[in-house]
């Protein structure tokens, strides 16, 4: 088999490749025979310069294809490379990565023989290939390649077992297989770093337009061009160190910990743990006091601890860890379900109480941990490979700007044809004159600045959003924030606060009403509330959730650092806690067993559904109570006690966790009011207004998440919530105040959510799976109410299955996984957010010292954009001379600029360890929604930026294949200062046009998410069409004014009025193609906003004004333009108002024609749904 289909989240395809021996590769042979035939046959029949000429060609065809392998992986195996059937005949393979993980490569394929005593393989021997720090291995039975196995899929009774690794040969073995556990990450060197930008398309683009201008007799400025480019490359390599070296500082900590391996407890380095090693760990600081890391990801067996995740989920509030003791032993160890047992590799243990009852004794107090992952597969290694390589991919519509060059190129072909053609008609021309200037044509329509203007649009959008205190690990999301159509948001925590008020207890003695003073509520009750709890003391500072803090807190109790509750006033019993099973989500309750006095009970909270089915008896007002007070919005929780008897510590402790929670007595309801944040409605209500649906995804109780839904905007129809009816097995649609009640039918949801506004509960969302109607419901719906993790992803999928482009706003800690799945994922941290980046010279520091490029994609900084730009007005140059004439003028300016200041505020900013989040690409330290909309308005910013740029290089191109083709023959040229004058011009707009900032609110338009749509094809021809009729035009009627004489298409510039005259129309439709083709409002500042641009442009109309007046005529002499006769001024300027207001009227047309929609997504809704339904019928 010559592929393989791996299918992972990092690799997609893998192929067999083996190298090609050094004559048969297809950059040697063929070109052997080319130079054997130019001796044989082109040297003797030619004249020397002629058959120089042909060497010239085969020369720079060889070197393009030597290139050409080192800019694509595909053409690199085309040349190098056969395809091999057999995996032992293979010695390489060509790694294709799932879809925005970066490139393709060419990785080496590794034969190892495994030593006798391993398991792992039967045949002894093992094929594998390491990429992007992950190892892949060939396993026999799938026939495929799967990622290194770790052990962390196994059965808790297996974990248990665990006492490390057994003997010597188990140790050298694991080493083999793992490595060591390091982030190794190869220093790469300034020359290294030099060849890789040297080596870029653009670069070498750039040294081959040098080349045709020295062809052409320009020693100087070219030398001096190519010295300038060279000392740019130079500082960018300078500044890519300097970040490389910034990332290489994150490390495994070499902290020394006690191990249990052949037997006795060691001492090892943390660098050299291996998964499976058993591990005593607990709270150590470092020589400064700090406190150590974790060194590696770890279940923990026996103890719990108290640690910060900051690092990784940027989620401030400490987490507790508790041990696997409690679990089943056949139970498989989940990844997303039982965090509340894993240590992550970067964090932090703040604290760590050791089991003195587990069998394998530790010889530090310390708590025991069994090694699940190591190195880069450790979370934290996780989020250094998502900074390390994702940072090749800042681009916007990348596969889009390949044809748009090919669209231009087209242009070109045929101008150097046309160019071709009748210069061969002329026997006196001069042949090598001809083919430089034909090369010169195809060079200067293709516009080398173009993927450097794409990536300042990124970059722009990053270093705004790090100046806001939002991080993004994953630029190339960017331009999908832009085109987002449906925002979800998580409830508690996002919409609302982490701030809880406890309200008081409802439930007791069958009233249903609420009662705030808690000297009335039975003692059990607030026993539970006291004692029933996660919160835990960290340097004597009590920390936990939120809501159960607030609980302590309502009923006036205190606990103290040794699991003890006690009330602050009165005689109450104190309440010691012996043992807690955490809450977890899949769950939705919490136990915990406690001693008052001398007897035990089990006290448990939980959602009011949930703790329903597991009370012997049911107040008959249960349900009636708790909808009351979700309906209202408040968050209600359960209370419920049993007595457990008389018995030991150990034996209360080991109770099994069904035990603890079955056969309760109900004890009350807990009502907690959970405040909306005070910016939650304005924000939710201007995505709302600009085009955007609105969705709830939570864990909460439906009647409470409807109620919150309905004050943020996202429900403004009646709400119906679909729910199993009573004493049946259907389903039915039913209203908060359960007055409406609509028969549920899958086919008929469509038409529902036209009139009403849908809620789901996660149980529902079970039946829509086993039904196989998930397509046919979720996408009409708008509040999902008690999901499960996994289905919030369920739904995130959903939504992009039907073609919507999704935005998920949650908690760094629950909701991961739907994070992950949205093409817009944004974590909300509790922090204060940045004040707004004010124009300080501190602000101005701050701003720098972030914006030190990490980003591959992003090196070519836009410092240089003006430089380059310049090359692409070309509509305004002749000759080679003008050509690198005008260059130069902004390459001395923009480069030495460049030079004298690092960090020049264009480079995406470094994304740091602590300000990333794993949990999604976008992190934001702000405790409120608010970044949601400031990430859609630099997603639109940077869309709209990048479709002007397109269309004005576009027009630029289109104009030069005209003006270098068709005029050039007619002799047309322009003088040096000419030529300079425009460049500047042009530098200037480029650089003032991409600063635009994006306007504060929202729009109702959407941007166009394409370039290639009707709107931008009309707009260009159109356009194109004005330019070309006023440029024909006024050359044609400059010539009635010009005395016949024979313009030598190869000879001197000399002034003459029909150069004067194009050079003044050239100027005129440069400034036209910017002015019209700005986009300022509904996304972006107008013109009249861009202050720096504005400017420009008036200074440009100013000055062409100036000259055609030909009002001071020293100014036109220096500028080697005649005076034109009145006539003629009259009639340019006229035309020039015109041409300028043609333009501007059908570029306003189209965009009234052409406004960018909302993606209609129920079509494919509909095709969905109806291919999944002839599948079940299959």
């Amino acid at each position: 088999m010559t592929r393989f289909n791996v299918g992972g989240k990092v690799v997609d395809k893998v192929d067999l490749m083996r190298k090609k021996k050094l004559a048969w590769r297809f950059d040697v042979w063929p070109f052997s025979i080319l130079y054997a035939l130019w001796l044989a046959t082109v040297v003797p029949s030619l004249d020397f310069g002629d058959a120089t000429i042909v060497l010239g060609g085969v020369v720079a065809l060889h070197i393009l294809v030597w290139l050409f392998t080192a800019w694509s992986v595909d053409f690199n195996c085309f040349v190098h490379y056969s395809k091999v059937n057999d995996i032992h005949q293979a010695d390489a393979c060509k790694v294709t990565p799932a879809k925005f993980s970066g490139s393709k490569e060419v990785v080496p394929l590794h034969f190892r023989k495994l030593p006798g005593g391993s398991l792992s393989s039967s045949n002894m021997e093992e094929i594998y290939f390491d990429f992007r720090k992950q190892r892949y291995i060939f396993s026999n039975e799938k026939e495929n390649f799967c990622k290194l196995p770790y052990p962390t899929k196994e059965t808790m009774g297996y974990y248990l077992k665990c006492t490390g690794h057994g003997s010597e040969a188990k140790v050298v073995a694991a080493t083999e297989k793992w490595g060591r556990n390091l982030f190794e990450y190869p220093q790469p060197t300034f020359q290294k770093l030099m060849k890789e930008n040297c080596m870029q398309p653009f670069f070498v683009f750039q040294v081959f337009c040098v080349g045709l201008w020295c062809l052409d007799e320009y020693w100087y400025y070219s030398l001096f061009t190519l010295f300038m480019l060279f000392m740019f490359e130079s500082t960018m390599a300078k500044s890519q160190l300097k970040t490389l070296t910034e990332l290489r500082r994150v490390r495994v900590d070499s902290q020394t910990l006690m191990v249990h391996r052949c037997g006795k407890w060691i001492k090892l380095s943390g660098t050299d743990l291996l998964p499976g090693d058993v591990v005593s760990l607990g709270r150590s600081s470092g020589p400064t006091g700090e406190d150590r890391t974790v060194p590696a990801d770890m279940l923990l067996l026996a103890g719990s601890a108290i640690v910060n995740e900051a690092i990784l989920t940027g989620e401030s509030t400490p987490q507790w860890k508790v041990s696997v003791m409690s679990r089943g032993a056949d139970e498989k160890l989940s990844a997303k379900r039982d965090k509340s047992h894993v240590l992550f590799g970067g964090t932090k243990i703040l604290q760590h109480t050791p089991d003195k009852g587990f069998p394998l004794k530790t010889p530090d107090a310390g708590c025991v941990a069994v090694v699940l992952r190591t190195g880069f597969e450790t979370s934290q290694g996780k989020l250094m490979r998502t900074i390390l390589f994702s940072t090749e991919r800042v681009t916007a519509n990348s596969w889009e700007s390949g044809l748009f060059i090919l669209f231009l190129v087209v242009f070109a072909v045929i101008a150097a044809g046309y160019v071709l053609k009748k210069g061969l008609e002329d026997p006196t021309r001069s042949k090598y004159k001809l083919f430089l200037s034909c090369s010169l044509i195809i060079t200067s329509v293709i516009p080398p600045e173009l993927p450097m203007e794409l990536s300042i649009a990124v970059n722009t959008s990053l270093i705004a959003l790090a100046r806001r205190g939002i991080f993004c690990t994953e630029p190339f999301r960017i331009p999908f924030a832009g085109k987002v159509d449906i925002c979800c948001f998580d409830k508690t925590g996002t919409l609302t606060s982490d701030d809880m008020e406890f309200c008081g207890v409802v439930g007791l003695a069958g009233s249903t009403d609420l009662e705030p003073d808690m000297s009335k509520v039975d003692s059990r009750t607030l026993e539970i509330l006291a004692s029933c709890h996660a919160l835990v003391f960290v340097d004597n500072k009590l920390v936990g959730d939120p809501l159960e803090k607030a609980a302590l807190k309502g009923i006036d109790w205190s606990f103290k650092s040794d699991d003890k509750a006690m009330p602050k006033k009165g005689t109450g019993s104190a309440v010691q806690i012996i043992q807690r099973h955490h809450f977890a989500s899949y769950l939705k309750r919490m136990a915990v067993v406690v001693r008052i006095e001398e007897s035990f009970y089990a006290f448990v909270k939980g959602a009011p559904e949930t703790i329903q089915g597991r009370l012997t008896e049911v107040p008959s007002n249960y349900v009636e109570t708790y909808k009351k007070f979700t309906r209202q919005g408040s968050r209600v929780l359960a209370l419920a006690y049993k007595s457990i008897g008389d018995m030991t510590v150990s034996e209360a402790r080991s109770l099994d966790r069904d035990v603890v929670e079955s056969g309760l007595t109900f004890a009350g309801f807990a009502v907690f009011n959970c405040p909306i944040r005070a910016d939650s409605a304005t924000v939710l209500s201007e995505l709302k207004g600009s085009s955007h649906d609105l969705v709830m995804i939570t864990g909460d109780q439906a009647l409470t998440a409807c109620h919150v839904a309905t004050q943020v905007h996202i429900l403004s129809k009646p709400a119906l919530i679909l729910g199993p009816k009573r004493n049946s097995v259907d389903y039915e649609w039913i209203s908060p105040d359960e007055t409406e009640m609509i028969p549920y039918n899958e086919n008929e949801v469509e038409t529902l959510s036209e009139t009403h506004d849908l809620c789901i509960g996660g149980d529902c969302i079970e039946m829509l799976q086993r039904t196989s109607a998930v397509i046919r419901v979720i996408p009409f719906v708008k509040v999902y109410a008690r999901v499960a993790p996994e289905q919030k992803e369920l739904i995130l999928t959903t939504f992009k299955t039907v073609g919507r482009i999704t935005l998920m706003c949650g908690d760094g800690t629950n909701d991961v996984g739907a994070l992950k799945q949205a093409h817009v994922g944004v974590a909300l941290l509790n922090a204060v957010p940045p004040a707004k980046s004010t124009k300080t010279d501190e602000g101005t520091k701050s701003a720098r010292k972030k914006s030190k490029s990490a980003l591959d994609g992003a090196d070519k900084s836009a410092s240089l954009n003006g430089v380059v730009s310049a090359s692409n007005q070309r509509n305004q140059r002749l000759t080679p001379a003008e050509l690198q004439r005008q260059k130069i003028t902004s390459l001395q300016k923009k480069l030495l600029d460049e030079l004298n200041e690092e960090g020049d505020g264009h480079a995406a900013p470094i994304v740091k360890l602590g300000d990333a989040s794993m949990a999604s690409p976008f992190t934001a330290k702000h405790a409120s929604v608010a970044p949601t909309t400031d990430i859609i308005r630099q997603g639109r910013s940077t869309l709209v930026t990048t479709l002007q740029m397109f269309k004005i290089l576009g027009l630029n191109c289109l104009a030069t294949a005209y003006v270098l083709s068709v005029m050039y023959l007619d002799g047309v040229k322009l003088g040096d200062m000419q030529a300079t004058i425009s460049g500047v011009f042009t530098a200037a707009f480029f650089l003032f046009i991409s600063h635009a900032r994006p306007l504060q609110t929202l729009s109702a338009e959407r941007p166009h998410p394409n370039i290639f749509c009707a709107y931008v094809f009309l707009s260009l021809l159109g356009q194109f069409a004005i330019h070309l009729l006023f440029l024909i035009s006024s050359v044609n009627e400059a010539e009635k004014h010009m005395p016949e004489e024979c313009i030598e298409p190869d000879s001197e510039f000399h002034p003459n009025l029909v150069n004067t005259v194009s050079y003044m129309v050239s100027m005129m439709l440069q400034v036209a193609t910017f002015a019209v083709n700005y986009m300022g409002h509904p996304f972006n500042q107008s013109i009249s906003e861009n202050k720096p641009f504005l400017y420009a442009l008036v200074s440009a109309v100013g000055f062409f004004t100036v000259i055609t007046s030909d009002v001071f005529r020293n100014l036109n002499d220096s500028l080697k333009l005649v005076p034109l006769p009145l006539g003629l001024r009259d009639k340019l300027l006229t035309w020039a108002v015109l041409m300028y207001l043609s333009c501007y009227s059908w570029e306003r047309f189209l965009r009234w024609a052409f406004p960018g929609k909302v993606p209609s997504w129920k079509k494919r809704q509909r095709l969905a749904a109806k291919s999944l339904e002839q599948k079940k019928n299959v």
